[in-house]
């Protein structure tokens, strides 16, 4: 079994592959990291780092202990974390990240919500983009997400729907749609839209940038993207077409881009996303000042 501190010096040094910036993290000297390293290498019976003059790397053994390793001591961590919340009640900083425009008009409703049920909680927004809108969630960078959906991640709890809106095509202004009341997707069967650079989900961006149309023609993908203003920046110009939400209208309405309702196009959703294994007591706190404010609303805001 291995001891804490034992534990803390490895993953650290693991990450830093340092011994003067591991010792500095640790607060220990780094005959300190040496010795305890030494003395964990010897108990497992094998070296877990190839040391020299000039680097220091993890063996193929040291590297299959970080991996086995980094989940537990997170899993440890927040699991402190949710137990320290759950003795002092909900208070501290919540960090809460949003895509885009996030719930909208009714993102204002769940935050004075939150407020008004926890005053010692403080609240501090962060944006998300496209590229990775799971990214800030999964690194802890955030505690929750507002955010669109689907989201099918094992790790990943879906909590209220609290935004439903239909979807619009963002086409060049003078595109020959523009002047259409509406489209359908197999229209886009005859356009050319937009990859996703970046480490968003496959099945996510293939609901909002479909692949192929309902009857099975494809679609033909053009420039990746990394940012909303980017895709807009290539429709204006006339590089392909988009379907996005019907809020960006309100939101990013520019001259240069028309927007086309869809006559068939399945509504998009914005739910509150956490960690399964980050549900601290202020998660679960804005997760249900979430699900009142939609009650409140009657159910989820439409567009």
């Amino acid at each position: 079994m291995l001891e804490r501190h034992e534990l803390e010096a490895f993953l650290v040094l693991a990450e830093e592959l340092h011994f003067g910036r591991t010792a500095e993290r640790l607060r220990l000297s780094q005959a300190r990291v040496s010795q305890t390293i030494s003395r964990l290498e010897r108990r497992i019976g094998a070296p877990l780092f190839e040391r020299t003059s000039r680097r220091v790397a993890l063996t193929p053994l040291g590297v299959q202990l970080r991996d086995d390793l980094e989940p537990l001591h997170r899993e440890m961590g927040e699991a402190v974390a949710r137990a320290v919340a759950a003795a002092r009640g909900v208070a501290g900083v919540l960090r809460v990240g949003f895509l885009g425009a996030g719930a909208g008009e009714l993102t204002s409703a769940v935050l004075d919500a939150f407020r008004t049920a926890n005053p010692g909680c403080e609240i501090q927004m962060r944006e998300t983009h496209f590229a990775d809108p799971l990214g800030p969630l999964r690194a802890g960078e955030v505690d929750v997400l507002v955010t669109r959906l689907p989201v099918r991640e094992p790790d990943l709890t879906v909590g209220p729907v609290v935004l439903s809106e239909p979807r619009v095509l963002a086409v060049p202004a003078r595109h020959r749609f523009a002047r259409r009341q509406q489209v359908s997707l197999e229209d886009l069967a005859r356009e050319t839209v937009f990859g996703v650079t970046g480490p968003a989900p496959d099945y996510w961006w293939d609901f909002h940038v479909p692949r192929f149309t309902p009857s099975g023609r494809p679609v033909r993908r053009g420039q990746d993207v990394a940012t909303f203003q980017e895709l807009l920046a290539l429709v204006a110009a006339g590089q392909g077409v988009s379907p996005v939400a019907a809020s960006v209208e309100r939101y990013y309405a520019r001259p240069d881009i028309a927007f086309v309702p869809f006559d068939d196009a399945p509504a998009t959703d914005v739910a509150v996303v956490w960690r399964t294994a980050g549900a601290t007591a202020r998660v679960r706190a804005f997760a249900q000042a979430a699900g009142e404010a939609v009650a409140a609303n009657g159910g989820p805001a439409r567009f």
